[in-house]
């Protein structure tokens, strides 16, 4: 496509994050046209139509794709129905976007690959954490340092993500209708699992599956599952270069602050980041970054000012500008599979399942 004109985008589902995490930043992205909404709900449909100037509304993603020339699709669904859903978006032929997991399990995961693998799109995952400006700071760096081996080599990572509110009134303009949720058909659970197991593995990728994939993005290399402790706090992994990680998912809690953080370790310093909540606006994170390159020379602590742009907001940024081809997406589907492959392998050592 002409990399000048914008993209037209056609949105599937304007529920709570369609609206709040996608919706309002595509509208404000200049080269980006929001240029129809499917929606189940024929009146929220409607009212988020008028709030963020949308031309047109379809009851379901069928008719719009059969009537609208799109560019991209963002698809804000619960995981649980992709498998139904995506492979209609794969056969329109044109870049999709959902949130994060790729599926609810590896085998309804699989498929999809192999779906978009026989079609003419490319998927793009949601790991809005990739997209904060501090997150992409922190991985330029780490690729920087790599390359000049001023401080060594890269000796470990650590990820931690204690409950708390991730919200951050992130919801607050949202619209709501009294209509009720529609009936769709999911994904069947995973064969693999029984009914308990599966629960645990649909709630640790619920949650977790941001960490398990911003471990691989640091990293830069695929990882395996090595332990997972019995109280569920601690999994512990190693890169194909040998280099060890640890995810902390609830070592404490907090109410109204949100404390998430990775420290990335290289032998004479390391980088610290600290992310804001998931929804909070024009918040990007926190860098500090420690050299201590031996020699004679001073240490010294940088703290980089990065622009108030939240992650959300980027992520959709990324996602337009991939669709433009000015950019790789941030995660595609093929790579987002490995995540389930981890996190089943993490539910497997925790509950020798």
């Amino acid at each position: 496509m002409n990399t000048e004109s914008k993209v037209r985008v056609g949105f599937v589902g304007v529920g709570s994050m369609g609206q709040c995490a996608h919706l309002k930043n595509y509208v404000a992205i200049p080269s980006c046209e929001v240029v129809a909404i499917a929606e189940m709900r024929t009146e929220l449909g409607k009212r988020v139509a008028e709030r963020y100037g949308v031309k047109k509304v379809y009851p379901n993603h069928a008719e719009m794709l059969a009537n609208e020339e799109l560019d991209a699709v963002v698809a804000s669904q619960p995981f649980n129905r992709h498998g139904k859903l995506l492979p209609d978006l794969y056969a329109a032929g044109i870049p999709v976007f959902t949130e994060k997991p790729l599926a609810g399990s590896v085998e309804v995961g699989e498929r999809l690959v192999a779906a978009l693998r026989s079609s003419r799109s490319w998927h793009m995952v949601g790991y809005h954490k990739r997209s904060d400006p501090a997150s992409m700071w922190v991985k330029a760096e780490i690729d920087r340092l790599k390359e000049t081996g001023e401080l060594g080599s890269l000796k470990y990572v650590r990820i931690t993500m204690p409950p708390g509110d991730w919200v951050a009134r992130g919801f607050i303009d949202l619209i709501t209708t009294d209509e009720p949720y529609p009936q769709v058909e999911t994904d069947p659970p995973a064969s693999d699992m029984d009914e308990q197991t599966f629960a645990e593995y649909t709630a640790f990728v619920n949650y977790y599956i941001h960490q398990v994939n911003l471990l691989r993005y640091f990293l830069g290399a695929p990882y395996r599952v090595t332990y997972a402790d019995p109280s569920g706090i601690v999994l512990a992994a190693q890169s194909t270069e040998g280099v060890p990680a640890v995810i902390e998912m609830s070592p404490y809690q907090t109410t109204i602050d949100w404390q998430e953080s990775a420290l990335i370790c290289f032998e004479k310093g390391w980088i610290k980041l600290d992310l804001p909540a998931p929804m909070a606006i024009n918040r990007p994170g926190r860098v500090s970054v420690y050299r201590d390159p031996g020699g004679g020379k001073t240490p010294e602590l940088v703290e980089p000012q990065l622009p108030w742009i939240h992650a959300m907001y980027q992520q959709a940024a990324n996602f337009i500008a991939a669709v433009q081809g000015k950019m790789k997406p941030m995660c595609e589907a093929e790579e987002a599979l490995e995540d389930l492959r981890v996190a089943r392998e993490y539910i497997r050592l925790w509950k020798n399942k």
